[in-house]
């Protein structure tokens, strides 16, 4: 359990939430495991697979907290909000600066912002920890180029120009990425993003973790209240979650990316745990999947101190975060939005 920005996040899988006077109390069979006092909550997010008792459900709609319940995988299952908790208004002021570039921007700007870093973050994290294992003088170029980029990025005033600079970024830094793979070289390597379908070994884990990142974001996105399909970077498109896409950016380097290095680095993935198919298409194998999804739970379960609260949270509720802060920015409750930025 953890109350961050007024809202309960309870993890713990076995959970169950009931109401007790004015407080909501958290049991694990007979167990007590905390309470907390309703007026000072906005929200419940409910990690868990026992849910919720109509008694709480009923006081939360009445007072407007918004109560949320996820799979303790993260997916987004269903939310019951009350009359006076404006997500409507939420959404509506989503939707009108959706609909201006020029307004879009002002957030895209710093998703793109938290990308760049955290991608330049990323190679300083090789170069710090192997730098006798790796080409130096490319990474630091590389890294250069990525500095460079982010006071422009800063102060991009359109979406064109914010792509521009988002291509650069981007090309910079998987032109180093196969030099991050320090293990398993020959059949784990990077030449160049292929997507439909992943052609390699690297390209099919990263086409996997940004699926899941993108699921995670989603639905991070619905339990604040947000739609998940009305983006600002990345514009509508039917059946595209483009909010979904706009929050995952930040997370890429740190949340993906980073995750697959290690997974081949630490060798949790090896050769036998891919499958080409006739297509050309590469893919993890069921054995494969298995590992894979048993070390993203437990990264999920790390605790960090997220850099703009300075509070102890585990990692897996870091987009969830970022989507609270996303709709306090869009409340005007905060001046701009800030971007997720690890140090």
């Amino acid at each position: 359990m953890r109350k961050l920005l007024n809202t309960l996040f309870v993890t713990t899988e076995d959970a169950y939430l009931a109401l007790d006077g004015e407080t909501v109390i958290v049991l694990r069979g007979e167990e007590r495991l905390g309470q907390f006092p309703l007026h000072a909550l906005e929200g419940i997010l409910c990690f868990s697979y026992k849910g919720a008792s109509p008694h709480l459900m009923g006081a939360c709609a009445e007072r407007g907290i918004n109560l949320c319940f996820m799979t303790p995988h993260g997916r987004f299952l269903a939310r019951s909000c009350g009359e006076i908790r404006g997500s409507v208004n939420l959404r509506k002021r989503q939707y009108r600066l959706s609909d201006s570039e020029a307004e879009s921007c002002l957030a895209a700007r710093n998703f793109v912002f938290g990308k760049v870093y955290n991608s330049r973050w990323s190679i300083d994290r090789t170069l710090r920890d192997h730098a006798l294992r790796v080409d130096a003088e490319k990474l630091e170029q590389a890294e250069k180029l990525l500095d460079g980029v982010l006071p422009a990025v800063a102060e991009a005033g359109d979406l064109g120009r914010l792509r521009g600079l988002e291509g650069t970024a981007a090309s910079a830094y998987f032109g180093v990425f196969d030099d991050l793979i320090l293990n398993q070289k020959e059949r784990f390597f990077f030449r160049e993003r292929s997507r439909r379908p992943p052609l390699d070994n690297v390209n099919a884990l990263l086409s996997f973790a940004y699926s899941l990142l993108a699921s995670e974001c989603a639905s991070a996105a619905e339990s604040a209240g947000l739609d998940s399909c009305v983006g600002f970077l990345h514009r509508d498109r039917p059946g595209r979650a483009s909010l979904a896409l706009d929050m995952m950016e930040e997370l890429r380097a740190l949340f993906a990316d980073r995750f697959v290095l290690t997974l081949i680095n630490n060798r949790v993935v090896q050769d036998g745990h891919f499958e080409e198919r006739e297509s050309g298409a590469v893919a993890l194998t069921e054995a494969g999947r298995k590992a894979f999804l048993t070390a993203w739970q437990n990264r999920k379960r790390e605790e960090i101190t997220h850099p703009f609260l300075k509070e102890k949270l585990p990692w897996g509720l870091v987009p969830h975060v970022q989507a609270l802060l996303l709709a306090s920015f869009l409340r005007g409750d905060l001046d701009g939005y800030p971007p997720f930025l690890w140090k």
